[in-house]
């Protein structure tokens, strides 16, 4: 489904503040990979022009069997170019995803990922959480200058897509409190690092790569099962504390990882299949030696498991 404000029924001012009224457009599995691929004002306006798809009144028919694709193929076409000219708003998503230090074996007590006092693990800290739900919440504006707010920003919770200020994003957890003081967290620069997505975590990859990174803006992983965060981030995105000399960087358990637009055309070849589930055998595993980077592609029980 998408959400948009309802046509008809206009905003109404009430003693409590003013009440927008959404609507719910049903739409099928093609237009929702559309939208997440470019945005999804951009393909309202498009259900807007197919009648049996919605119509100005964007009204849903359950029993519509056929996508605006199928219907008018060159629609197709404005959604190409809107992704080319544009990019996606999609600056984040909720994830089955972790990664691994592979600079150091695993039995390393100085694990990266975590800081322990006592038998407490190290979790997000606050101000790191706060860091994320910004980066979520504001993306990036098309026409400024990308910026990843910092750590110590005390801003209101928010989305998952550019301009779009009013919803929680899935951070708002009680898992994200933290537990050491802030100040005992420490940047450190990996040498190299190991990727883990499920499979429909791994198939968004290719529109971070091309629809966010390539239009110089930064796109986020947050994991539901735990308390890592993968951001990758491109050369124009200032704030972020992965550097183009060191493009992998971790503050406890949130990662960084800087893309240059040369790795980035790299991956998306190398990549191409992530999107075509029926071709897809798990596990699968993508490997860049001489950038130090791995990405696996693992079934969703491996992420059910506390080991993974």
């Amino acid at each position: 489904m998408l959400l948009t404000e309802d046509p008809q029924m206009q905003p109404v001012q009430t003693p409590f503040g003013v009440v927008t009224f959404l609507q719910i457009v049903g739409v099928c599995t093609e237009e929702l990979h559309a939208a997440q691929q470019w945005n999804g004002q951009g393909i309202l306006e498009l259900l807007r022009t197919v009648p049996v798809a919605g119509g100005p009144w964007l009204i849903t028919d359950m029993r519509r069997g056929e996508t605006i694709f199928e219907i008018d193929p060159h629609l197709q076409e404005r959604v190409d170019k809107g992704i080319e000219t544009d990019g996606s708003n999609l600056s984040g998503v909720s994830a089955k995803c972790a990664w691994d230090d592979l600079s150091r074996p695993p039995e390393d007590d100085e694990d990266s990922r975590s800081i322990c006092i006592g038998t407490q693990p190290r979790r997000l800290s606050g101000k790191d959480t706060e860091q994320i739900r910004e980066t979520l919440r504001r993306g990036l504006e098309i026409n400024s200058k990308p910026v990843l707010p910092p750590i110590n920003s005390q801003r209101q919770n928010g989305l998952t897509h550019d301009r779009a200020p009013s919803r929680k994003d899935s951070l708002e957890s009680d898992s994200s409190t933290a537990i050491i003081p802030h100040e005992l967290i420490r940047t450190r620069q990996l040498e190299s690092v190991h990727l883990k997505f499920n499979q429909e975590s791994g198939a968004l990859i290719p529109l971070c790569l091309r629809g966010r990174l390539l239009h110089g803006r930064h796109f986020t992983y947050k994991s539901i099962t735990g308390d890592m965060a993968i951001t990758f981030v491109s050369t124009g995105v200032e704030g972020a504390f992965a550097t183009e000399e060191h493009p992998y960087a971790a503050h406890g358990p949130w990662l960084q990882i800087l893309l240059t637009e040369e790795f980035v055309e790299k991956m998306l070849e190398d990549l191409e299949d992530v999107t075509s589930p029926e071709e897809f055998k798990l596990p699968k595993e993508y490997s860049w030696p001489e950038k130090k980077l791995k990405v696996s592609i693992l079934p969703d029980m491996v992420f059910d498991s506390p080991l993974h």
